[in-house]
């Protein structure tokens, strides 16, 4: 059960990532999607935790801060660099990132895998890189990717994306079933606190002020129920394998791209692909 609500939760970030993608690239705004995304996920959620608050700890609550200050690094940083055309560094560094943090943190607290889980691990991270890893418009961006300065902007953005997302997985990883919900709208709420000032800092605008923004709210849903997917499979199972489940989301985006947008799947992709689904096998049957 574990293995399926992660790779339920990878879907939910799939999609969530996919809108929130879309929006930023189409308005330019990425940093009010953003924050937008953020806290229409964490008003859901606190009224939902209000029918369940659980018991919640000062500890739990720390935890939710840490993982608060994940997410809106990750969201903030990911964001941006969709908004500004270096998905094809952006995305594939982050992913990994968000895979390896809680990987390293679940094997440092004593969690030991199956050596089939560990063979699904080993298919996992490549096959994150390549499906995230877009062809179709290789030629029409390669003078633009091979600037050092869009790289190096690409770069950058995945890493601290990469960073932020994996301690949101490490985070809530240490966040038990008694707490119930509340925890989570509380990372919800200071992620989007987190964006704000990271905008703030980079000069950005976060302040939702046209209409397509509001997609973004959708995209925050999704993405609480992600999140709220992952809390529940890291409960039932380790971390360092749930985390890696769930990092496989960029799978996700690109069908979607595919199925929605007609957007073609290139051969680095198909073999992602059939490399995320050959490491779902392989940790289930673990």
């Amino acid at each position: 059960m574990p293995v399926v609500l992660a790779l339920a939760s990878a879907a939910a970030y799939g999609l969530a990532d996919f809108v929130g993608g879309l929006t930023s690239r189409r308005t330019g705004a990425s940093w009010s999607v953003g924050f937008l995304a953020l806290l229409a996920g964490g008003t859901t959620t606190a009224v939902v935790a209000w029918v369940d608050p659980g018991s919640p700890t000062t500890t739990d609550h720390l935890w939710a801060v840490v993982a608060g200050v994940g997410n809106g690094v990750g969201t903030g940083f990911l964001y941006r660099g969709l908004a500004g055309g270096r998905m094809g560094v952006v995305a594939p560094v982050s992913a990994v990132g968000a895979a390896l943090v809680p990987l390293l943190v679940g094997l440092g607290s004593g969690e030991r895998p199956s050596a089939l889980v560990w063979l699904g691990v080993a298919a996992a991270f490549p096959g994150i890189w390549w499906v995230s890893r877009p062809e179709v418009d290789a030629e029409e961006h390669a003078e633009e990717d091979a600037r050092p300065g869009h790289r190096a902007a690409g770069t950058l953005d995945g890493v601290l994306a990469g960073l932020g997302f994996g301690t949101l997985f490490a985070g809530l990883g240490q966040v038990p079933d008694s707490a119930g919900l509340l925890p989570l709208a509380l990372n919800q709420v200071v992620a989007a606190v987190v964006v704000a000032g990271l905008a703030a800092a980079v000069g950005g605008e976060w302040v939702p002020r046209s209409l397509p923004v509001a997609w973004g709210a959708l995209a925050g849903l999704l993405g609480a129920l992600a999140t709220g997917l992952f809390l529940v499979a890291s409960h039932g199972g380790y971390l360092s394998v749930v985390a890696v489940i769930a990092s496989l989301y960029p799978a996700f985006t690109v069908l979607l791209a595919a199925t929605v947008l007609k957007e073609q799947i290139g051969s680095g992709q198909a073999v992602g692909l059939a490399l995320c689904a050959l490491a779902v096998g392989l940790v289930a049957a673990g």
